[in-house]
């Protein structure tokens, strides 16, 4: 009898299943070498930013934008709280979805990246020389800020639009007059050459919820697209009632020409009370400052500013193509995909081919404008993004696959599955003029079986996948933070370069800063006390702190006074209501701790800095609220007093 024995792994010829022997060895990146590309992943309900290195997947960091993060003391510092403040008060969490990057001439830059909150309309820019959020602002007139915050081919705007329209100017109104007192409002953020951001106009349109958007490039430059669903106006049980046109639409907005209406004098200023909150890099603080108003553009009055195009049917995204001419419409419930012609586009209004006019806004007859169709391609079209080699990826949500197809024949090239549900996909400067074109990441909505299992809920999979031949090719599956809805890709030298390694400690304008142990003290003024502390490896100065009372308030200001790169220092205090402070090499921030009780309380580094970190510790005494207790500190045996 002859028994053979073969390798369930044994292959034959290409076709090597799921996923092909040489995998491991291209996502692979060896212990002290980098990855090729950043990857940008939204956190969604986590109000966050996780950043990624590709092709490994390895989590390199999370940037704080919308939610406190006790891990690094952002809105818990006095230095970062300002940033949460909004018209609604101090709110600490948001729902981020669209991280977007800035560009320059149509390509993906590196030197800031913008993320939307969406509960709390706000659009919020991160610095990448340092990966840390240094301005947020609010956006009036506007609630579920959701097709935002994509840029202009120079980043001359970031725009943003209500998913939920609502009562313009806002009050109270019954719910059913929807048709007659709520309208749709789309934003577009000037942002200056240093990324500061004002809103420079409004634009008033019917009530349809806008859901997202990208702007034009090259040829289309000037020009910004969002989509919208619910054109029919409906306020109630939205997943019948909001899908029974066959089309909805895409706003075309020429924002060149709205600058023409607002420097003629035709943007209404309109009470819009709103926040801009900015970090200063070189106080290390932020300010909250509160503007009254916003200029606002309506159809009616400035003709020519915005189209309708008919796009079947609740379309999600649009999505550019790198040369500007096509505009891609991801009808949800739509068996084919739409691409409209920016050429096509500016034909019909030039010939007034209209089929009807909405406020003010002319329709464009569908087939004048139309200019391909990509038939039945999947199921539950959502995201496209494209390559270096004229094809186009569409994310497929209920067939639960990407399929790559031509742009200008429409005929579908491959289709690869996710696993599972995917939403949007990323390709490096897949939305620019000049993608990357080599990988491309499905961000999924159910992860099931893909982990090990965590409970009731597991966290989100990314599934990375290699484009650079003829047919995808799944790499990796990777776990991501919170709920990644959108994401972004660059080429690490765009970024690395730039990237700060510390705060030059003779920059440091702080108003509370120790510029070195001789200036630290303690010093009291009613109930409220400041202690000017220093940390350096491997102790604190002052370690020792007496004179401290029950109610008073007090602000530890803990300067690092590192020059070296990777060097933070973190202090905690015993009982303090708050988070621990991490402070960067040159950074000063502000701890505000109060007291409850009598004792003497511990504090400590809590960022592994040294061989003696576990000695870098300290103690503050407290004592009754009518004590004579002197205020005095020390470190070693100099005592000083107040």
């Amino acid at each position: 009898m002859l028994i053979m024995f073969g390798s369930c792994n044994q292959q034959t010829g290409t076709n090597t299943g799921a996923l092909s022997g040489d995998v491991a060895s291209q996502v692979y990146v060896p212990p002290g070498q980098h990855d090729e590309f950043y990857g940008f992943m939204s956190g969604g309900f986590s109000g966050q930013i996780s950043v990624y290195g590709l092709p490994s997947g390895r989590l390199l960091k999370v940037i704080p934008v919308f939610s406190q993060d006790a891990e690094k003391g952002y809105g818990y510092n006095e230095e970062t709280k300002p940033m949460l403040e909004t018209t609604f008060g101090f709110i600490p969490w948001d729902d981020a979805h669209h991280p977007e990057l800035s560009q320059t001439n149509g390509e993906t830059d590196g030197r800031w990246i913008f993320i939307n909150g969406n509960n709390t309309p706000r659009v919020a820019r991160i610095d990448l020389s340092v990966f840390e959020t240094t301005e947020i602002i609010e956006i009036p007139n506007s609630a579920g800020n959701h097709s935002s915050p994509f840029t202009t081919e120079n980043t001359e705007y970031v725009v943003a639009g209500t998913r939920f329209s609502v009562p313009y100017p806002q009050k109270d109104v019954a719910i059913e007059s929807y048709k007659d007192n709520f309208k749709g409002m789309l934003t577009f953020i000037k942002v200056d050459d240093d990324g500061h951001m004002n809103i420079a106009f409004q634009i008033l349109l019917p009530a349809f919820d806008y859901d997202l958007a990208h702007s034009g490039k090259g040829k289309s430059h000037g020009w910004t697209f969002f989509t919208t669903y619910n054109t029919e106006e409906s306020h109630t049980l939205k997943e019948v009632s909001a899908s029974q046109n066959d089309k909805d639409f895409i706003a075309a907005i020429n924002w060149k020409k709205a600058e023409e209406y607002i420097a003629q004098g035709k943007g209404k200023d309109v009470p819009a009370p709103h926040r801009i909150n900015r970090y200063d890099e070189q106080t290390h603080m932020a300010t909250s400052v509160e503007v009254p108003t916003v200029k606002v553009l309506t159809p009616e009055e400035c003709p020519g500013l915005v189209y309708f195009l008919p796009t079947p049917k609740s379309p999600h995204g649009v999505d550019v193509d790198p040369t500007g001419e096509y505009i891609i419409g991801s009808g949800k419930l739509s068996a084919d995909l739409t691409a409209h012609s920016f050429t096509n586009m500016l034909s019909a209004i030039e010939n007034e081919d209209f089929e009807t006019t909405i406020a003010s806004v002319p329709v464009l007859k569908y087939d004048k404008v139309v200019g391909g169709v990509v038939k039945k391609p999947g199921l539950g079209p959502l995201h496209t993004e494209f390559d270096n080699k004229g094809n186009a990826y569409t994310t497929f949500f209920i067939s639960s696959e990407v399929v790559k197809w031509k742009v200008g024949t429409w005929e579908v090239l491959d289709r690869i599955p996710t696993y599972y549900s995917v939403g949007h996909l990323m390709i490096p400067g897949g939305d620019s003029k000049k993608p990357q074109g080599k990988y491309l990441v499905a961000l999924n909505k159910i992860t099931k079986d893909r982990y090990l299992p965590t409970g009731p809920e597991m966290n989100h999979s990314a599934q990375l996948y290699d484009i650079s031949g003829d047919k995808m090719r799944l790499l990796l599956d990777f776990p991501t933070v919170g709920e990644p809805y959108y994401a972004q890709g660059i080429s690490a030298d765009r970024i690395k370069p730039n990237s700060k390694k510390f705060y030059p400690i003779e920059e440091n304008k702080h108003p509370y800063r120790a510029m070195g142990e001789h200036q630290t003290r303690v010093e009291r003024d009613g109930n409220t006390v400041h202690v000017y502390m220093t940390s350096i490896r491997s102790h604190f100065a002052p370690d020792n702190i007496e004179g401290i009372k029950v109610g008073d308030d007090v602000y530890v200001h803990l300067t690092n006074l590192e020059q070296d790169f990777d060097v933070p220092h973190g202090l905690a205090i015993q009982g303090a209501q708050n988070a621990e402070l991490l402070v960067m090499p040159g950074q000063t921030e502000t701890m505000l701790w109060k007291p409850l009780r009598e004792g003497v309380y511990s504090f400590y580094c809590t960022d592994f800095c040294s061989a003696l970190h576990q000695e870098m510790q300290g103690y503050i005494r407290v004592s009754a609220k009518n004590s004579n207790t002197p205020l005095k500190w020390s470190l070693g045996e100099d005592d000083e007093e107040e």
